[in-house]
């Protein structure tokens, strides 16, 4: 094992860390430091592999990659044990509230739902309850959605009262000057809203402007808004129920459209076991969207 080395397709792959990602921080930070093979292809140890994954492991626990990178690798894994016992007791905490909440929509009480959901959201704040109870929950009714357990009417109530919650707690949030401009919207046939207004919540909390256009814009218009509002980004989401296969070719006709000074932002879980795409950048979590926000600034002007 201590021999083998990686090229960079079979260490994003084994990471989760994306090319990008993993040449941003070679030049930024100077880790990792790959060697070069005989064709001038970057080659990494095993001994950088197991520290990226011990560095992505932390990520997803909600720590930021500067400070992780300067620390030792057997700090790493003392931290990761850590933080994985407390993220499992309070996994088991959440599971049963959400549970709960679950239950409420089932029983169809509307008014229970919203006063138990506001009273998370005033314990969690914003972002932790996007990322903590709206996502999972979400989660939870497609696969209950799925297997039955749960009514269309049900979800249908589920997605309009949180939706209600959501946009109420991104209008209370400050104003003010905002960068990056992001254009959010899906593609026709694209009708599920909850991982835009989530998207949308975790971008206007890192204090970029945001544009809702709601979903199923045509391709064409989704160019001209962008140009019209001098978007810097355009953020799109696809969910499970959307085809992938259609996926690739409309991402592709859509980056053709586009000017090219915008970028083209995807996500949802639709397009997490996705192939890359040129001039595309592909979000596989809510984490990944505030970090690509955070790289966004750093390595670009507004316009």
């Amino acid at each position: 094992m201590n021999n083998l080395n990686f090229n960079i397709t079979a260490v994003e792959r084994d990471t989760g860390l994306s090319k990008d990602v993993l040449r941003m921080w070679e030049r930024r930070y100077g880790f990792p430091l790959p060697d070069r093979d005989s064709n001038g292809e970057r080659s990494y140890s095993s001994q950088q592999v197991e520290r990226l994954r011990l560095i992505k492991r932390l990520m997803d626990l909600g720590h930021r990659p500067g400070k992780l990178i300067a620390t030792p690798v057997e700090e790493l894994s003392a931290l990761v044990s850590r933080r994985s016992k407390t993220r499992s007791d309070e996994a088991h905490t959440d599971s049963n509230e959400l549970g709960e909440l679950l239950a409420l929509i089932k029983q169809h009480d509307s008014n229970a739902y919203q006063q138990a959901m506001q009273q998370r959201l005033a314990r969690q704040g914003l972002q932790r309850f996007v990322q903590d109870t709206v996502a999972p929950l979400t989660h939870q009714v497609g696969e209950a959605w799925e297997n039955g357990s749960v009514e269309v009417f049900e979800e249908h109530l589920f997605t309009e009262l949180t939706k209600r919650l959501l946009r109420q707690a991104i209008a209370g949030l400050p104003g003010g000057q905002r960068s990056p401009r992001i254009l959010l919207t899906s593609v026709p046939g694209e009708a599920h809203v909850l991982g835009l207004l989530m998207a949308e919540a975790l971008f206007a909390l890192e204090g970029a402007e945001c544009i809702p256009l709601g979903t199923q814009m045509p391709l064409l218009e989704i160019s001209h808004a962008a140009s019209a509002h001098r978007a810097n980004i355009v953020a799109l989401s696809f969910s499970l129920a959307f085809p992938q296969r259609q996926i690739p070719g409309l991402l592709q006709q859509l980056r053709m459209v586009l000017p090219p000074e915008v970028e083209l932002w995807v996500g949802g879980r639709g397009v997490q076991r996705l192939a890359k795409i040129e001039g595309v950048q592909l979000l596989t979590s809510l984490d990944n969207a505030v970090a690509a926000l955070a790289d966004w600034r750093r390595t670009r002007v507004p316009t």
